[in-house]
């Protein structure tokens, strides 16, 4: 049985057809992307499925509960991560997870919040206030608080919104280790690298309907095929990012980046000269 199965929803908001007839399905421990521009109508498929919002026809089931007659076992099924990271900035990272494992009523929160914190290399920063935090930290945080529980199906919401090159790569990370770890995965984003990265299948949403749906084999093959042509090959921005800031934001020989010139350079030299006259 797939995590999910949504079968010809359809959703309207007076008289804006949003969703027009949906069909898709999600393998259980497998990393869907539903891609489509803005007003595609990805969130209002989210928030179908997370049971905030009702079909007006179709039937939808997620972990094998109807999202209609089952709406309690299916938010006991899932987890929600949406566009932007909802965390308490006051408290620190320790006390989000923590309080968050005593609204579910488990037991041992503390235990829970440090396995949690060292799943996601938070650990150093798990004393410190969420205020403080990166912006990949607070999504790392944010998913690690999705995550209590063990819900076996998440859905992300364009989980990299306004996120660094760097970030960015700490989230796709992230979710690529919760599909290895037995989690369905329903992930909608705008960026096509980020599906490109990490998606088993792809599925994409256009003007209220699934127009394809498939992996990313099969997406390229719609296309005719590629031709065998010379290309003198350039960096990418991305690839120059990173040669230039490096892995852990230092400079390609080790050392911090920055604008400021060192004896000896062709600037340094000029001035020198200008200073001896």
């Amino acid at each position: 049985m797939p995590a999910i199965r949504v079968r010809n929803i359809e959703k309207s908001y007076r008289d804006l057809h949003v969703l027009k007839g949906v069909d898709f399905e999600v393998a259980s421990g497998s990393i869907f992307a539903l891609l489509g521009s803005n007003g595609a109508g990805k969130t209002t498929a989210i928030k179908i499925l997370s049971t905030l919002l009702k079909a007006d026809a179709g039937t939808a089931s997620v972990n094998g509960y109807d999202v209609a007659t089952q709406a309690a076992d299916v938010r006991e099924s899932i987890s929600l991560t949406g566009q932007f990271a909802a965390v308490d900035e006051v408290l620190t990272g320790r006390e989000n997870l923590i309080l968050v494992a005593k609204l579910r009523h488990l037991t041992n929160p503390g235990k829970i919040a440090d396995d949690l914190l060292a799943r996601f290399s938070l650990t150093d920063a798990g004393g410190r206030k969420a205020a403080t935090y990166s912006g990949g930290m607070r999504r790392r945080l944010d998913i690690a608080m999705s995550l209590i529980g063990n819900p076996p199906v998440i859905f992300l919401d364009v989980p990299t919104t306004g996120l660094d090159p760097e970030a960015r790569i700490e989230v796709w990370q992230t979710v690529k280790n919760l599909a290895q770890g037995g989690t369905t995965v329903l992930l909608t984003t705008q960026y096509l690298d980020e599906a490109e990265q990490l998606a088993d299948r792809i599925a994409i949403l256009h003007q209220g309907r699934i127009i394809v749906n498939g992996t990313l084999a099969e997406l390229k093959a719609l296309l005719p095929p590629a031709k065998i042509e010379y290309v003198e090959k350039q960096p990418s921005l991305e690839d120059v990012f990173f040669a230039v800031v490096g892995e852990n934001g230092a400079g390609p020989d080790g050392e911090a980046t920055g604008p400021h010139r060192e004896a000896g350079t062709p600037a340094a030299s000029a001035q020198n000269s200008e200073d001896q006259r």
